[in-house]
């Protein structure tokens, strides 16, 4: 408990995360409170209030201790195969939460009031863990000293897009000679060539699902699809075309092929 700061912090910690593992669609403080001491909801609300909005802990100090005790029963499984670039949106109403905007929510499928946080996992074929995670501040935000300034939002902190989240974290990944597989994202990342490219220049190999390649129907570029194989078998034949800026657009032919006699445009659009 050493990474939370004191001791007097462990048991908000331990409510905090029962919580938020328990049934509500409400995870603010006062319905976790309710839920997690009925008998004492006032002194509950205050204690996590207290944990989540002033105590100083590190979140990354955090999940260095989290991956340090999960990563070696996901190893038992099998060494580590993946790692996974993905963003996460939380509904929101209202727009003081920090963060919080109109923009793509995973949860919801489409454009809606929500916060989002950029995270970077492991996995295996056996089971995943998040090793980084970071909440993504829009330029609207960041650009905004009175809101800033309510939400307690540090100064250090400025507008970075959600490619340059995902390359600090793993760029950090790499520095804490986390064990290394191949870089999955999805098209929001990775259609970004600047990414590619540094992913590259750490001599890691990635898989980007881009949108140009989920339009062919070859299973080497197909999304990946839950319960059918490891990630990494499911991308590794992309991820080889994918080891430089100069292969990274080149899918496989059959991918070009596999739905008739696609137009000269459309397969050029396919070697973009």
């Amino acid at each position: 408990m050493s990474v939370i700061g004191h001791a007097d912090r462990a048991k908000p910690l331990r409510d905090y995360c029962l919580g938020l593992a328990m049934p509500g669609e409400r995870k603010s403080v006062e319905p976790l409170a309710a839920v997690t001491a009925p008998a004492r909801v006032a002194a509950q609300h205050q204690s996590l209030l207290h944990f989540v909005a002033n105590a100083p802990w590190s979140d990354e100090a955090v999940l260095g201790t989290v991956r340090a005790l999960v990563q070696p029963a996901i190893e038992r499984g099998g060494p580590i195969e993946a790692w996974l670039i993905d963003d996460t949106g939380f509904p929101k109403k209202g727009r003081h939460s920090v963060g919080v905007t109109r923009q793509y929510c995973g949860e919801l499928g489409k454009q809606d009031n929500c916060q989002v946080a950029v995270t970077l996992s492991i996995a295996n074929r056996s089971a995943s863990l998040p090793i980084a995670y970071r909440l993504y501040l829009p330029e609207d935000w960041a650009a905004d000293a009175e809101r800033r300034a309510a939400a307690k939002v540090p100064e250090q902190i400025v507008f970075q897009t959600k490619g340059a989240i995902a390359l600090d974290q793993i760029r950090a990944a790499c520095r804490q000679e986390v064990p290394r597989g191949v870089v999955v994202m999805d098209a929001g990342y990775g259609n970004n060539t600047r990414l590619r490219d540094a992913i590259s220049a750490l001599d890691l190999r990635y898989t980007p699902a881009s949108s140009r390649a989920r339009r062919y129907g070859h299973p080497a570029c197909r999304r990946r699809r839950r319960g059918r194989g490891s990630v990494v078998e499911r991308g590794t034949y992309v991820a080889r075309q994918a080891t430089s800026r100069s292969r990274s657009r080149r899918w496989p032919s059959a991918c070009r092929k596999r739905r008739g006699a696609a137009s000269r445009g459309a397969r050029r659009r396919a070697a973009d």
